[in-house]
């Protein structure tokens, strides 16, 4: 029983590492950066339009988890999505994240070029 459970894991961790590859080929980004642990996160900031120093913010105990959030919906905004895709992709992130990296969303730019100027 063990096993299957070992093997369905690893199928979903699979899955999801190339939805995100996914993700970074749209952006325009090399899809194997998904797959490096410190070099994948400096990558989604670049997509996503902030600084690579606000890895050293998502580093912070407890605090960290604002700019963790903070990104992950400027990425679903750059793509074209809302503040509901969002929630989506943080609590149900084995079925948004592909959504985002298989479906036909479109890569418009950091945040969207800021919600289309608000």
């Amino acid at each position: 029983m063990e096993i299957v459970v070992i093997i369905l894991v690893l199928a979903l961790v699979i899955f999801m590492f190339a939805s995100m590859w996914k993700i970074f080929v749209k952006a325009g980004k090399p899809g194997w950066a998904a797959l490096v642990p410190i070099y994948s996160t400096i990558v989604m900031l670049e997509i996503v339009g902030k600084p690579w120093w606000w890895f050293f913010l998502m580093m912070i105990p407890y605090v960290g988890m604002i700019w963790g959030i903070w990104t992950i919906n400027l990425l679903s905004k750059s793509f074209g999505k809302d503040v509901g895709y969002t929630l989506g992709m943080l609590f149900l992130g084995f079925i948004f994240i592909p959504m985002l990296g298989f479906g036909d969303a479109q890569y418009q730019g950091p945040a969207a070029k800021e919600a289309q100027q608000a």
